[in-house]
């Protein structure tokens, strides 16, 4: 069994969906943690591995949600449990510091002098465009990519991505973008990227549930009008590799 250091944080990433995506290192840590502070949208398999005696606090968030934990208040517990000894597991979808808030709980950390520990995870563009046939890069056509987030409306003051340098981008994949394709498809192409582009959004990745939407930048806000979150939003020539790769390869979610 694994030995945590009381009075610790560890800010595990738990990987795109399926419960067996963790690391192993993750999974140690997560069975042998006293407190494991939980985020919305975790496979149930996985917090069954939860220590029976652990004390499990859920501060999951969902975006435009009613009822999301404020991150003040997430921040405060880690630091509070910390130093009444415990041993803290805060258990965050995918990877804590790719648009998880890691590195924002890591500073609060520091800042009070509570150790810790960051256990990278298999982050959702990696695992659910793998889950979907879709390489992240590849030689002739993905030499280069971005991750960004399409959480905020992109015409409001709040979006600050420099448009014209996403639309150069060999791939780029867009988080929480479910409710801005359609503004973020004109934001591209009005950034000079063209509307025949090949896309993808794939929704709860790696999970049996998965669905993958493929179409163009003109044509994937009618196609993916039934998709809801979680989801990611591929832009790029990648995508065209997903009819070679699945034509031999079963798609992982469909096996027995």
């Amino acid at each position: 069994m694994t030995h945590l250091v009381p009075g610790t944080v560890y800010l595990v990433g738990a990987g795109p969906g399926a419960a067996d995506l963790i690391t192993v290192r993750g999974l140690r840590i997560l069975r042998a943690a006293d407190v494991v502070l939980t985020d919305a949208l975790l496979s149930d398999d996985l917090l069954a591995e939860i220590r029976p005696d652990a004390e499990r606090l859920h501060v999951g968030k969902r975006g435009y949600c009613v009822g999301s934990t404020k991150q003040e208040t997430i921040n405060d517990a880690l630091v509070r449990l910390a130093r009444e000894g415990k041993s803290v597991c805060r258990l965050k979808c995918g990877d804590p510091c790719v648009f998880g808030r890691g590195g924002e709980e890591a500073e609060v950390l520091a800042a009070a002098g509570v150790p810790f520990e960051i256990v990278p995870g298999v982050t959702a563009a990696i695992g659910a465009l793998a889950s979907a046939g879709i390489p992240l890069t590849h030689r002739s056509v993905g030499p280069a990519i971005a991750l960004a987030t399409g959480h905020h409306d992109p015409d409001s003051p709040e979006c600050t991505h420099d448009w014209d340098a996403l639309a150069r981008m060999p791939v780029v994949v867009f988080y929480m973008a479910v409710r801005h394709i359609t503004a973020i498809a004109h934001r591209l192409t009005a950034s000079g990227l063209s509307a025949s582009t090949p896309v993808a959004v794939v929704q709860a990745g790696t999970l049996p549930e998965q669905v993958v939407v493929v179409g163009e930048l003109a044509t994937i806000s009618t196609l993916s009008a039934g998709v809801a979150g979680p989801a990611v939003f591929v832009v790029g020539e990648v995508v065209r590799r997903r009819e070679k790769l699945m034509g031999v390869v079963r798609d992982v979610v469909t096996m027995p």
